[in-house]
């Protein structure tokens, strides 16, 4: 991935208690070493905070991987229903991992993928699990903290 790329923020996802409904709100405020406020794994409650590490502070989908599911496997999973906080556009998470970018003010570090789960399954939609392994998004690590809102750049750091 070259360094002149730049995707963007589509949407915005808070869930905020383990197995809730997602609500998509205008902009968030990332917590450094914690996640997003006023979602589950930013305040503890999720189903997996009690796993040591980053991995829970930031996810990320793209919206083309959304796109795709529709198309290939004919399921229209809302953005929210992915389970991951961030929706974008126009930036190839997988190539994120490892790699420090910025979203809006906020400087995060790809930690692994966010392959789909059984959770994921069990809460959405079933049929949703092989269509987005390889594209479920991103788990990331905040580096620093800020405001991420709908429309921010998503640009290397």
């Amino acid at each position: 991935m070259s360094a002149s790329w730049q995707g963007e923020v589509v949407s915005i996802h808070l869930i905020p208690a383990a197995g809730g409904e997602a609500t998509s709100v205008p902009q968030a405020k990332a917590l450094a070493g914690k996640g997003l406020e006023g979602d589950r794994y930013g305040a503890g409650v999720g189903t997996y905070s009690n796993k040591p590490g980053p991995s829970r502070e930031l996810t990320l989908i793209e919206a083309e991987a959304l796109e795709g599911l529709k198309r290939d496997d004919g399921l229209d999973l809302a953005p929210g229903a992915s389970r991951r906080n961030i929706l974008t556009r126009g930036v190839a998470l997988n190539h994120l991992v490892d790699r420090e970018f910025f979203v809006g003010e906020v400087r995060a570090k790809g930690i692994r993928l966010c392959e789909p789960c059984e959770r994921l399954a069990s809460l959405s939609d079933p049929k949703a699990h092989p269509g987005l392994i390889h594209r479920g998004g991103l788990r990331a690590q905040i580096l620093t903290g800020g405001v991420i809102r709908a429309g921010d750049a998503i640009r290397p750091a």
